[in-house]
């Protein structure tokens, strides 16, 4: 996601702006847990609703054609790019067959966890996480105990993975457009990162042998690996190059061009063997027209800055006229696991000094913090990065039991906040 669309939030309301936002979240929390099945079929309806609850109130009190405006900008410049960016994604992985059955085991998930870490750095947390979701699920979809694969897994591919270039993650996609050199995070954040990244295969490996130790015993034939769909390999490429450096008109072209040479070329069966289905990428689809929508206000309460409603946040960044590094990387992450991590990071790096020469020189420690607290933050809620919800729809779509919002919260928080923590003790302290 890389909404940058404000809304002003310094009005007698303030702060209530940012209610349908809240209640979106709450929806997608709670409903799921307590009225699965009308979830199910009201979703649409309960994100129309929150949409509403922030349009017609701001086209109440600020002026239809104003909030038209706004809806309109957020539309054509942010939530189109960013759907058609994922749909071309959704079809192109899609039809990338991945064959194969190997005996599961601990090592086998920790090195496709590995994986995906590092090709997450080349081609994009989302690309990287649609490409090794469904292998994944294919692999250990005989388990019991299963759910703990795909909450790292969102943690490690679908976001600490991405810190290492601009076409990792939005948030420093952001940072290479405003002038930071394209290999600054790979040269800044590579030892926080491994850092981190190998605390977290440690945790995973430990505990993936002791569930797998306490699982019925298991025989297969083993199948060969293989891939098949590999004309869809070249639009992947197409896909991420397009990220990078195309234009953002073209950009969107683009994508549905590649989105349709795939399912053109791709033969019938590898999809099928993947069990490809629509149902999925609608429901993100959806969902994330209301996020974009209640999201705009919720941005503001940031963008304000300084004389906004978050201005004791902003107070404390800037300590006798230096910046914590400490607070700065706590708090772009913290609001990234619940906002939009590229708007935020982009708030905090105009707030900071906004001038990438400086930024990238005497502020280096700085501009690692809110980097780093960008591309890792975003693993700790299903809405902190786009690829979370887009994982835990498709591992639903296959049968896997994933854990309600709050609950995945906590998970994410117990699994990765340690590391988060050392990361901040060895690095910007």
């Amino acid at each position: 996601m890389s909404g940058v669309t404000t809304f002003p939030v310094t009005s007698a309301l303030g702060l209530l702006w940012v209610v349908p936002f809240l209640g979106l979240l709450l929806s997608i929390a709670l409903l799921p847990s307590i009225a699965s099945a009308h979830w199910l079929r009201r979703h649409g309806e309960w994100t129309l609703f929150w949409a509403l609850a922030f349009s017609v109130p701001a086209a109440t009190t600020r002026g239809a054609g104003a909030v038209a405006t706004v809806l309109g900008q957020t539309a054509l410049h942010e939530y189109v790019p960013f759907i058609l960016l994922l749909a071309a994604l959704y079809v192109v992985t899609g039809g990338i067959q991945i064959r194969g059955t190997p005996r599961t085991g601990a090592g086998l998930n920790t090195g496709l966890l590995a994986a995906g870490t590092v090709l997450a750095g080349v081609i994009g947390t989302l690309a990287a996480s649609l490409l090794l979701v469904r292998p994944l699920i294919r692999i250990n979809r005989h388990r019991a105990r299963r759910t703990h694969v795909f909450v790292f897994f969102i943690v490690l591919v679908s976001n600490v993975g991405g810190a290492l270039s601009p076409s990792g993650n939005p948030p420093l996609l952001i940072g290479y457009l405003k002038g930071v050199p394209f290999l600054w995070p790979l040269e800044h954040l590579w030892l926080p990162t491994l850092v981190l990244s190998a605390g977290l295969l440690a945790t995973f490996f430990i505990l993936d042998h002791y569930l797998l130790r306490r699982e019925p015993l298991f025989v297969r034939e083993m199948a060969k690996l293989g891939v098949g769909g590999v004309v869809n390999i070249p639009l992947l490429i197409g896909v991420v190059a397009t990220v990078i450096a195309a234009p953002e008109y073209v950009a969107d072209a683009l994508y549905v061009v590649f989105a349709g040479l795939s399912l053109w070329l791709t033969p019938a069966n590898a999809r099928r063997a993947n069990d490809f289905a629509w149902g999925p990428i609608v429901e993100v689809a959806i969902l994330f027209a209301g996020i974009f929508v209640t999201l705009i206000p919720a941005i503001g309460v940031i963008a304000a800055g300084p004389g906004g409603p978050a201005s004791p946040l902003f107070a404390a960044l800037i300590v006798d006229g230096a910046p914590n590094d400490l607070l700065f990387y706590a708090a772009t992450g913290s609001l990234s696991a619940i906002l939009d991590n590229a708007p935020t990071y982009l708030v905090f790096f105009d707030f900071a000094g906004g001038d990438a020469a400086r930024m990238t020189g005497a502020l280096t420690t700085t501009l690692a913090a809110i980097s780093a607290g960008a591309a890792y933050f975003g693993a700790l809620t299903y809405l902190g990065n786009a690829p979370n919800l887009v994982v835990k729809s498709l591992a639903e779509a296959h049968g896997v039991k994933m854990p309600s919002f709050f609950v995945f919260a906590g998970l994410a928080v117990l699994i990765a906040g340690p590391w988060y923590a050392l990361v901040a003790l060895l690095f910007f302290r």
